[in-house]
């Protein structure tokens, strides 16, 4: 989809025409907040506050939308994770149909709203990731004992949904820059991860239901509370790729092995590591960065990704020609 000013003045409208449903008034603000793989705005009057995220169509499913909604209020009711509360509609439904003439119906789904700002890099990040790793280990004992709900639907985030045959966010041979040589290089890492991860397996010690994108953007921090937000990305995949998200578009930054060491540390003051999931965590990183270039590629209008531009391929082939030695 292509966000130029009339496609996001369109969504703006859809959105002003139907914050009504959340018992906002005709002179509520209305703000764009992020452009991602959905438009999230802020909607605001007086001192009420709620975040709404309106879908791109044709990526989840209605039943996939609601799967996610499910696990968030599962991790809500017994304080796993601090995330959001999801918001109903004055009609009592969290999933909302918004559209204005031909254009295809969008769902909007609201959140409360929760102070905070995503942590930065020349900051304490190493404390940041020690409580993440907390975070992400509790999300995922909880996931490992969670009932699926009846009609649970997720993606599944294998190697074929990143960089094989289904590749969700797109071919990552298309990168911005990519040349031959590039290309070459970065096919043998991803066979190399190929390989791995065939023989790390999905068995329940080492795969199950992650969040799949805690990159920093998603971690609203504020004293000392961090709120985890945004699981628009969640499914089936491995338990270390959470930490590999975590460092999404920061990968080659010389802070990242301690955030490795900080993270691990966190996550077994709650839970058990094994040996083999930690060890898988450098072809997590690898596959998560690859799976970037495809997303960079496959986005290009996105300010993400205009940001990142032929200069984050230049360093994933750094981080490749590093992880093949």
């Amino acid at each position: 989809m292509m966000y130029d000013d009339g496609f996001l003045a369109r969504i703006e409208r859809q959105v002003r025409h139907a914050r009504a449903r959340w018992g906002f008034g005709p002179d509520a603000d209305v703000t764009l907040m992020t452009i991602s793989e959905n438009a999230t705005y802020l909607l605001a009057e007086g001192e009420r506050r709620m975040v709404l995220r309106v879908h791109r169509p044709g990526y989840h499913t209605l039943d996939e939308i609601r799967s996610e909604l499910a696990w968030i209020e599962a991790l809500r009711a017994d304080g796993t994770v601090p995330t959001p509360k999801p918001i109903a509609a004055r009609d009592g439904a969290l999933l909302q149909a918004i559209g204005e003439n031909s254009d295809a119906p969008r769902i909007a789904v609201g959140f409360d709203f929760v102070s905070g700002h995503e942590p930065e890099v020349d900051g304490n990040l190493p404390e940041w990731f020690r409580e993440l790793g907390r975070i992400t280990a509790r999300m995922h004992r909880q996931a490992r004992g969670w009932t699926l709900p009846e009609g649970f639907r997720r993606k599944m985030w294998n190697f074929d949904a990143a960089l094989g045959r289904i590749a969700y966010w797109g071919d990552w041979r298309k990168g911005p820059g990519l040349d031959d040589r590039g290309r070459a290089l970065l096919q043998r890492a991803a066979d190399r991860i190929e390989r791995l991860l065939t023989a790390l397996g999905t068995g329940p010690e080492h795969f199950g239901l992650v969040h799949a994108d805690l990159r920093l953007a998603n971690l609203l921090v504020d004293r000392e509370r961090m709120t985890v937000i945004d699981f628009d990305d969640c499914g089936f995949g491995w338990f270390a790729y959470d930490f590999a998200a975590s460092i999404s578009f920061i990968e080659h930054e010389p802070v990242i092995p301690g955030l490795v060491e900080a993270w691990i540390a966190g996550y077994r003051d709650v839970a058990p590591l094994s040996p083999e999931n930690e060890a898988a965590i450098p072809t997590m990183v690898m596959l998560r960065r690859i799976l970037l270039v495809a997303w960079v590629a496959s986005h290009a209008e996105t300010p993400t990704a205009q940001a990142m531009g032929t200069r984050f391929t230049e360093e994933t082939l750094k981080l490749a020609e590093k992880y093949l030695s």
